[in-house]
């Protein structure tokens, strides 16, 4: 299960897959903001087709909507979902509550952890450059090996063509571990590109 912008932001955090995911016990650390200003404004999919208008929105009151079509030939709608924001050791993350996606994707329980934790966490980096914005979702397989590696705590669940990653730990040893070498992936998974129109004018633009 792999954030996009979605799960951001669903985060790509659209859509995600069932095959492959790593969610957290814990949020990381005590220092978590509801906004990040760098951020404000409209973020769109820049490998989104015409007509199409994926990615989200951050007003001026700190509230982030994710743009999606909750029916395929639908109109596009804005979702609100509270997301949360972390900066690190010069890093910055974004913070989703698997509970925040209800309705907006279909969650499966953590597999492979009993009794099923009541709710978990889902971190994607982020790094913006100029006018880009560039998600790095975990890497699970990385994930898994620092949990063999005892490098982080841990449950994973693996067959032939699923991995399920659950990190365990406090806030502070969330946070702690995203430091561990290669714990995200390289490439990013999503790119957005900061737009010059409003959220009114794009809604309005992409229902023409």
């Amino acid at each position: 299960m792999k954030p996009t912008v979605l799960l951001l932001l669903a985060l790509s955090l659209i859509g995600l897959s069932a095959c492959s995911e790593t969610r957290f016990e814990s949020p990381p650390g005590q220092n978590i903001e509801r906004c990040d200003a760098d951020l404000a404004g409209l973020w769109l999919d820049i490998d989104a087709k015409p007509g199409e208008l994926d990615g989200f929105d951050i007003d001026a009151e700190c509230r982030t909507q994710l743009l999606t079509r909750t029916e395929a030939g639908g109109p596009p709608q804005a979702i609100r979902v509270p997301v949360n924001f972390v900066h690190h050791r010069g890093k910055h993350y974004v913070v989703v509550a698997d509970e925040a996606l209800k309705g907006l994707v279909e969650l499966p329980p953590i597999h492979g952890v009993n009794p099923v934790p009541k709710r978990s966490f889902f971190i994607v980096r982020y790094e913006i450059r100029g006018d880009r914005l560039r998600m790095f979702s975990v890497d699970d397989r990385a994930a898994a090996r620092a949990i063999l590696d005892s490098k982080l705590e841990g449950t994973i669940s693996s067959t032939l063509d699923e991995l399920h990653v659950y990190v365990r730990g406090t806030r502070e040893q969330v946070l702690q571990g995203l430091d561990t070498p290669g714990l995200f992936e390289r490439k990013p998974g999503s790119v957005l590109r900061r737009s010059d129109s409003t959220l009114e004018q794009a809604l309005r633009e992409t229902t023409r």
